[in-house]
């Protein structure tokens, strides 16, 4: 029987290599948690592990807050100049608009929330930083205008480093500007939210991002005017540990609430309706 002299060889194991795309994994900024870029994602860009609530475009804030299919974008033909012929502007602004997609570091839209017709302009930081400019500045004039004309309410979403050195006087004027604008909303009862996301900081937290008839933020924002470095030159003493987030300044009263991203909606929905005095929707509380 030769078979049962059959040599017995090692079996190879089977070895395939499979491919896994670059992208398919994303670690989070600040516990170095990785996971899926898909449950990411699914989670709103907020770390399952620690919470910590990661950078998101302009367009995802629209997308969380705003009903679907009622999105209208604004003034998206406004374009950058370079009206001070600052060295490299121009180049800066085409780079910018290569890697952003986007026209400027603002995005302006009508829409619905919870049925409510409501004006959302939402910063991106992607876009040379959420730099304000005359355009960021022009947007956001024109969309307060049209909460005034239409007594739609108006909701701000700032994500930005401060005024757009590029245009010097001309970016400063812009904190003004806004600032006159969201006084007639005042003036008119016309309710004003402002989120405030990270980081929010210079000419723009020294704007429209503080004049909210109610100031929310995200948890663990970055919030202020200048950088811890310079204020404790400035004052030349020490300073409180985390002092520029949100927790905190929600604990000195300079912000209403901390909301975390998944409560975004409703409670921007809940606090809508309050001020404007309508009846919540049909199905609105239990949403």
């Amino acid at each position: 029987m030769a078979w049962f002299r059959k040599d017995k060889r090692p079996r190879q194991p089977l070895r395939q290599r499979l491919e896994i795309p670059p992208d398919t994994w994303e670690k989070c900024e600040q516990c170095a948690h990785t996971d899926l870029r898909e449950k990411f994602a699914r989670n709103l860009n907020v770390c399952p592990s620690c919470g910590f609530h990661r950078r998101i475009r302009a367009i995802e804030y629209v997308n969380i807050l705003l009903d679907d299919g009622t999105v209208e974008e604004l003034e998206g033909d406004l374009r950058s100049t370079d009206p001070l012929k600052f060295p490299d502007y121009p180049a800066r602004l085409k780079k910018a608009h290569a890697n952003a997609g986007d026209e400027d570091a603002i995005l302006t839209v009508s829409g619905a929330l919870g049925g409510m017709p409501v004006n959302v302009g939402c910063m991106d930081f992607a876009f040379m930083g959420g730099s304000m400019g005359s355009v960021v500045g022009e947007k956001i004039a024109r969309l307060g205008q049209r909460s005034l004309e239409r007594k739609y309410p108006l909701v701000l979403i700032s994500a930005s480093g401060g005024a757009r050195m590029q245009e010097g006087v001309l970016s400063l004027m812009q904190m003004a500007k806004t600032s006159a604008v969201l006084a007639q909303l005042a003036d008119r009862r016309i309710p004003y939210v402002s989120i405030l996301t990270n980081p929010t900081t210079g000419g723009v937290s020294a704007s429209y991002a503080m004049l909210g008839d109610a100031i929310l933020a995200e948890p663990g924002a970055v919030i202020g005017f200048a950088g811890p470095r310079v204020i404790k030159q400035t004052l030349g003493q020490d300073l409180p540990e985390g002092f520029q987030t949100a927790e905190f300044l929600m604990d000195h009263g300079m912000v209403d609430r901390v909301v975390p991203r998944h409560d975004l909606k409703r409670t921007v929905g809940t606090l809508l309706r309050h001020m404007s005095g309508k009846p919540a929707a049909t199905g609105w509380a239990a949403s």
